[in-house]
Formats: structure tokens, C-alpha cells, sequence
């Protein structure tokens, strides 16, 4: 197969992508808005983030993409630390989680504070972002030093946070939760509260 030929099957297969909603971790590394809002359908109910990219850039560019492409649908927030952090963001279809796993962003310089309320990418370490996030139950601003940014905060909801299951504390093990996804935890944690749907929505101003 010669080199044009190659080129026009990779370009319709992305504009093929582009259409049905379904790019691929690298093929979404587009730049968000200025400003956009996430509202999260959850089991305790909603939660309204409002995100600025200027807070983190690379960031906020990952979130907007994966929702979007409605990565966080049925995710479970399966680190809940009271008085510290609750983290959600790997998908329950282990297929899907394997595209994203890999998928590392580049760190932004912190500019903002891990105060409560505020949502931030979690790491293993530098440039190591992904998917997973924690939302800040308290003033947690000893992070700030140690590289996490924060990118966007809760403006609506708070109440639902607090009120999402902390029975399990940091028992699931998130190797299980990679490999088997939401069977796993559906099995093992039954009331762990979880995301329905997150969308990106518009915010008045």
C-alpha cells in the first residue's frame, strides 16, 4: 500500500471519528473554551463544576475531552477520605480504560489552591496525568507544593459531595478496578455512589 493511499485511510478514519463522537485520547487533544461548566448526574444527585482554563490549561483541555466522549458515564468515585479527598476517574469498561490508561498529559505550573470544592487531576508522579481526579473536602493547600493543580471548582453541590459514601474508605484496589472495571466494584462495594452521566453544560453568567 503506497504512502497517499495510507495517509487518505488515516484521515477518513479520523474524520470518520471526528463525526461519531469517538476520537481517541490523542486525537482529543484539542484546547477547551476559556470557561465551560460540567455538570455531574450522580446517586446522591448533581454537581455543577465550573472550570477555568487558565487555572491548567492541559488540564482542563483533558477534561472537557473526556467528557465529552463520555469517559466518566457510570464511573464510581471509588476513594472517598473524609476530610481530605474524594476520587473518581477510571471508566467501569476495562476496554475503554486501556485507551485513556497511557494517554499522560504534560503538568501545569500550579496557579491555583487545592481549597475545598476545588477539582484536580490526580498522579503517580510527574507527567503522569490521565484521567483521575479528586474533588478537595478540605483546605488541602499542602498539595500545592507537591504539583497538583487545581483546574476547576464546585459551584453548585457540595452538599451532594459530602454526602457521597465514605464507608469504604481506601479499601478498593485500583489494580482490580483497571482489569475488571465495575464489575469488580458492583461485586465487592455495592453502595459506592457513582456518576450517571457528566456532560458539559452551559453556565449563566
Amino acid at each position: 500500500m503506497n504512502t497517499r493511499r495510507c495517509l487518505l485511510i488515516s484521515m477518513t478514519i479520523t474524520l470518520a471519528c471526528m463525526l461519531t463522537g469517538n476520537l481517541t485520547p490523542v486525537q482529543a487533544q484539542r484546547a477547551a473554551p476559556d470557561e465551560y461548566g460540567v455538570k455531574l448526574e450522580t446517586s446522591q444527585g448533581d454537581i455543577i463544576i465550573f472550570v477555568n482554563r487558565k487555572s491548567a490549561p492541559l488540564g482542563a483541555d483533558r477534561f472537557h475531552h473526556a467528557v465529552k466522549q463520555g469517559f466518566y458515564n457510570e464511573c464510581r468515585f471509588f476513594r472517598v477520605v473524609p476530610n481530605f479527598v474524594v476520587q473518581f476517574g477510571i471508566n467501569g469498561d476495562p476496554k475503554i480504560q486501556t485507551k485513556w490508561r497511557e494517554a499522560k498529559i504534560k503538568d501545569d505550573p500550579v496557579k491555583a489552591t487545592n481549597t475545598r470544592g476545588t477539582l484536580t487531576f490526580a498522579t503517580a508522579g510527574p507527567g503522569t496525568r490521565t484521567t483521575q481526579l479528586f474533588i478537595n473536602l478540605s483546605d488541602n493547600s499542602r498539595l500545592d507544593s507537591m504539583g497538583f493543580a487545581p483546574f476547576g471548582k464546585i459551584i453548585k453541590g457540595m452538599d451532594v459531595v459530602d454526602k457521597l459514601t465514605s464507608k469504604y474508605g481506601e479499601k478498593p484496589n485500583q489494580g482490580k478496578i483497571q482489569s475488571e472495571g465495575n464489575a469488580y466494584l458492583k461485586q465487592n462495594f455495592p453502595d459506592m455512589d457513582f456518576i450517571k452521566k457528566a456532560s458539559i453544560v452551559q453556565l449563566q453568567k
